[in-house]
């Protein structure tokens, strides 16, 4: 009955922190606009036109919206890796897969834009993918040479600062009228999120989602070792494809509209953990997605009004709030063996 009860605090205060964020995202900025407005020209449509209108339809709430589900895609995407490799400190920005999803993007974007004026969203999303696909198989290869998850967490920075090298060589050469878009890209922010971002994002994420959610089960029963998952009936090797699959779905859409963001995978799922006190993923997946498109918000809110009129990056902001808690999972598990 304590835990139930839990479980219902953690997903009200969740549920609360949403709903802030999402009010601060939508109040805050270089033009303020009383509460009473907001509502008027949200829910009443009032002051179609006005400046005020443009920026809260137009600006403020895609942009709010995209860090939501990207965040929280982002952190169900770590969650998944987490289960795979069996291991708090796995990540899809730590094993290097945002960075090769990053590295394709860009080589495909400069290889496209000299032939057409612009790149489709799905296309960007489909090259990001395959490219998080490739990093993770270069990971997987290692994964089963090396015993330590240390030596492979070092694997994954290098393969990290590899793609990151050839997307550094690839932008050098592109066209000069690329190379402001590619940077600014390759920092990571939500700034230039409209609608059809949204669209997009929601329509990859929410089923990938989904299909995530209706594996709790078998992620329960693997996450006890694979002799238990395979006595219950699971078929481990179709369940890894998924796994791998949903996390590469997630994290190459985030890389692919928003850029790459450090840490959110690694320190939302173990943050919600700590605040659950269980690892039952039928529990703690709603409840990770919810906490990462919370951490986005307030990262993404803190990354244009904290330096305003100048906007830091996202990636830089949540590698601030995240790195912490990688630097303590690592001492903690280092302590523990």
């Amino acid at each position: 009955m304590k835990k139930v009860f839990r479980y219902q605090i953690v997903y009200l205060l969740l549920a609360g922190l949403f709903v802030l964020a999402v009010f601060m995202n939508i109040n805050t900025g270089n033009v303020n606009i009383s509460f009473g407005r907001i509502l008027r020209i949200i829910f009443c449509g009032a002051e179609s036109g006005a400046a005020e209108y443009n920026i809260i339809w137009k600006i403020r709430l895609p942009r709010l919206l995209s860090a939501a589900i990207l965040g929280g895609a982002l952190a169900l995407s770590g969650f998944l890796l987490q289960t795979f490799f069996r291991n708090p400190i796995a990540g899809p920005f730590v094993l290097g897969i945002s960075s090769g999803a990053k590295m394709f993007l860009a080589v495909t974007m400069i290889f496209l834009l000299r032939y057409i004026p612009s790149m489709p969203m799905w296309a960007q999303v489909a090259a990001a993918f395959i490219g998080s696909v490739l990093s993770l198989l270069y990971v997987l290869l290692f994964a089963g040479k090396v015993k330590s998850m240390s030596t492979l967490l070092v694997i994954g920075i290098m393969i990290s600062y590899i793609c990151s090298a050839v997307t550094d060589l690839c932008i050098t050469f592109a066209n000069d009228s690329d190379i402001a878009n590619l940077t600014y890209w390759a920092m990571g922010s939500f700034s230039g999120s409209s609608w059809s971002t949204v669209r997009l994002s929601a329509v990859i994420v929410f089923p990938a989602a989904l299909a995530a959610f209706l594996f709790a089960k078998p992620i329960g029963a693997y996450l006890l070792g694979e002799g238990y998952a395979k006595s219950m009936g699971i078929p481990i090797k179709f369940f890894r494809v998924c796994i791998i699959t949903l996390s590469s779905i997630l994290s190459a859409c985030v890389t692919a509209l928003a850029g790459p963001i450090s840490f959110v995978g690694i320190a939302v799922p173990h943050i919600t953990r700590m605040m659950m006190k269980t690892a039952k993923p039928g529990v703690i997946m709603p409840a990770i997605f919810l906490g990462g498109s919370v951490f986005c918000m307030f990262c993404d809110l803190a990354a244009r009004t904290v330096f305003s009129p100048s906007e830091l990056s996202i990636g830089t902001v949540t590698a601030v709030f995240g790195a912490p808690v990688v630097i303590w999972l690592m001492l903690s598990r280092k302590n523990s063996v």
